[in-house]
This record gives C-alpha cells, sequence and structure tokens, in this order.
C-alpha cells in the first residue's frame, strides 16, 4: 500500500493545511492527561517549519454537537496552550473553523507562523463530509497533509472531501500517518513468525472481523477479555452473568472452526476472576472457567490464564495486541490485563500494540518505552486489522492519483 509522504512533495514557502488528531483525554480538572497525540504529530510540524510554511492545523476534539457545544470542555484552547509550551513558539488560536475572518487570517499567515482552528466539529459539515465546509477550508491553503490517523477511519469532510480539493503533488500523508500504515501492512503482509495476536475488549461484535482476517495470517490466537465468555459459551460452558453475545455465538464458532482447520492455535481463558455483581467492592472469587456460578460474572482473567499466556509468547517474533484481558479501570480486575503487558514488554518480539484502551493500559502498566510500535488510532488500526482501506489513506493512495 504505498501513499504519498510529506517528503514526496514540494512544501517549501507554501501554506500548509495540517489534519492532526489532537483529541487526547482530559482529566476532570480540564487538563491535558495524556499528550501522546499531540507530540505525535509534532514531526510533521517541524518538518514544515523547517520550510518556512505558514501553517493551519485542523483537528476535532469530541464529539459535539453543531451549535451545541461547551466552550469549556470542548474548545481546542488548551491544545493550542500545549503546542505552545511542546514548540516553544506562539500558537494563533482562531476564533472559529471557517468564517470569513479565520480564512483571512490563514492566508495572512508569514512563514512560521501557526494558526490552530477551532474544533472541527463545530461545523456539521464535518460529520457530514459536507464538500462546501471542505471547500472552504481548501481556500486557507496550498497544500493538504493529513497526519490524523486516529480519524482517518472517518469519512468525514477533513479527512475524504477536503483532498478532493487538491491535485497530485498538493496533498500527502505526515509522518506519523505513513508510519501507522506501514507498520501495520507490513505486519500484516510479512510478519516475523510465529505471529500471535493477542485479542480482547468487552465485545465480539467489535472486533469480529478483524478476528476472521487476522485467524489466515497469524499462528496463534489469543482472546481474553468479556469477548472470551461468547467463545467459552460456544464450546459449552456455564457463563454465569458474564458479557455475552448470544447473537454470534455462531461466528464464535466459525472462528475457532477456521483457525483449527488452518492450524492457528487458538487459546482462551482457563480461569478467571468472578464476582457477585459489577462494582470495585464486589466479592471475588477466582474460579476455573468450568465452576462460574449462574449468578456471578467473570471481569477479568485468573492467575492460571495469566500463565498460560505467558507461555504462548514465548517464541513469539510478532505480537499484536488490540484489547484488554479485563474490566482494567478497575483495580480488583485489571491484573489479567497489566500482566498481560509486561509480558509482551519483556518478549524479544516486535511488538504493536492498538490504540485506545489496550494503549491506556500499557501507560499505567509503565511499558510504553519497551513497546515497538503503540498505535494513536484505536478504531482506525481495528479496520486496518480487518484488511479495509480507511477514506483517509485512500485520499492519499498513490495509485489513486
Amino acid at each position: 500500500m504505498e501513499i504519498f509522504s510529506i517528503r514526496d512533495i514540494d512544501i517549501d514557502n507554501k501554506r500548509v493545511f495540517i489534519r492532526c488528531d489532537f483529541n487526547v483525554p482530559k482529566d476532570e480538572f480540564g487538563n491535558i492527561s495524556d499528550d501522546r497525540r499531540i507530540r505525535a504529530a509534532l514531526p510533521t510540524i517541524r518538518y514544515c517549519l523547517d520550510r518556512d510554511c505558514k501553517i493551519i492545523l485542523g483537528s476535532h476534539f469530541g464529539r459535539p454537537k453543531a451549535g451545541e457545544w461547551n466552550e469549556e470542555k470542548d474548545s481546542l484552547k488548551p491544545i493550542a496552550k500545549r503546542l505552545h509550551s511542546l514548540l516553544k513558539m506562539e500558537i494563533k488560536m482562531a476564533n472559529d473553523v471557517v468564517s470569513d475572518d479565520t480564512i483571512k487570517t490563514a492566508q495572512n499567515l508569514q512563514e512560521g507562523e501557526i494558526l490552530l482552528l477551532e474544533n472541527l466539529r463545530y461545523n456539521p459539515g464535518e460529520t457530514a463530509n459536507d464538500s462546501e465546509f471542505a471547500s472552504r477550508l481548501a481556500s486557507m491553503a496550498d497544500v493538504y497533509i493529513n497526519d490524523a490517523f486516529g480519524a482517518s477511519h472517518r469519512k468525514h469532510a477533513s479527512i475524504f472531501a477536503l483532498p478532493e480539493h487538491f491535485k497530485k503533488g498538493e496533498k500527502a500523508a505526515g509522518f506519523l500517518m505513513q508510519k501507522e500504515v506501514n507498520f501495520f501492512d507490513k505486519m500484516i503482509k510479512s510478519p516475523a513468525r510465529p505471529f500471535v495476536a493477542v485479542i480482547g475488549g468487552s465485545k465480539v461484535s467489535g472486533k469480529l472481523e478483524a478476528m476472521l482476517n487476522l485467524v489466515d495470517k497469524v499462528d496463534k490466537l489469543v482472546v481474553g477479555g468479556g469477548m472470551a465468555f461468547t467463545f467459552l459459551k460456544a464450546l459449552g460452558h456455564e457463563v454465569g452473568n458474564s458479557l455475552v453475545e448470544d447473537d454470534l455465538i455462531e461466528d464464535a464458532k466459525k472462528v475457532m472452526q477456521i483457525a483449527k482447520d488452518k492450524g492457528v492455535k487458538f487459546y482462551l481463558p482457563v480461569d478467571v476472576v468472578v464476582a457477585s455483581e459489577f462494582s470495585e467492592d464486589a466479592t471475588i472469587k477466582y474460579l476455573p472457567i468450568q465452576e462460574i456460578p449462574q449468578t456471578w460474572m467473570g471481569l477479568d482473567v485468573g492467575p492460571a490464564t495469566n500463565r498460560l499466556f505467558r507461555e504462548t509468547l514465548n517464541d513469539a517474533q510478532t505480537i499484536l495486541w488490540n484489547g484488554p484481558m479485563g474490566v482494567y479501570e478497575m483495580d480488583k480486575f485489571s491484573k489479567g490485563s497489566t500482566m498481560m503487558s509486561h509480558y509482551i514488554a519483556e518478549s524479544h518480539a516486535t511488538t504493536v500494540v492498538g490504540g485506545g484502551d489496550t494503549a491506556d493500559v500499557v501507560q499505567r502498566a509503565g511499558d510504553v518505552d519497551e513497546m515497538t510500535f503503540i498505535s494513536t488510532g484505536g478504531g482506525a488500526s481495528l479496520e486496518l486489522l480487518e484488511g479495509k482501506l480507511l477514506p483517509g489513506v485512500e485520499a492519499v493512495l498513490k495509485s489513486r492519483a
């Protein structure tokens, strides 16, 4: 999958629109609690600064409804402050997205100046993939760069309609986008083997297509998290009040049958941490999967499963991890996810971590620096694993130009 890189096009002294993903978490006081996505955009921004570009940055933040946003909660002003701190330079903050004043400010930028637009989702044209909205964004710049991998699975205006207003040689992927796409593309097509995929999370429905695609490519498939109970029930186990998607039991059987037919080793939990209720204060037990009480629920993998999963990783040369092993947000049910993070970090394999909750687990476990690659996009990385062509990638494909 060949995409145009920012290095492939002439950007010197030009006005460059960079679509970033600054959708970062904040704490209860409105402070940015994790700025990894902001830091990940810096190489592309600095590359443009080194070439005397006039830079317009655009990003969404949260899911505000047009006309109903909360200025304190939804504004990108805290992002501007963090960029100022990281880049040690002034960041001009627009009052809106595509008003005449904002467009004029963008068109009058001087070399080396940066303008950050307000939350793109303040305008209904963003989520509607509206061409007129995209046209107004395009009028601000000579060049379009997509560095927002985490948002590139969405067919939104700044991701899909906007690059249509730029010709070949005027649009490309930023360094983060290129790195993400190349990593997943290479891992899926030519991984060092044995290739082990560790899939967790709450529901099979969110990962089914990815699993069906991966089961044809991996040597081992390890399944944990809430989704494991649908597979366990498909095998005839009593799972009590654990999370189960009954309508996907046949699909779970299909995944396991494909794995068996292709000689892929398939692993499920052998014991679990069960609780009488979904609560941090609930009574818990460690039980084999054959002994889950009818009125109890499994909320984490157990110690025997942790040891089993560790053994499956011993000879791995490539490990893909997407999804936690339990309800990691609660301390009582976080050990399985934390231990999985440690095991993967300690391996000698190339380790690729899907974004979202999985990246959060790795950070909580203190293993960030030990992983080969941590994706900035949960939904986007999952769709790549499903074998889909992301709208944001499609817009900068060399074969499409």
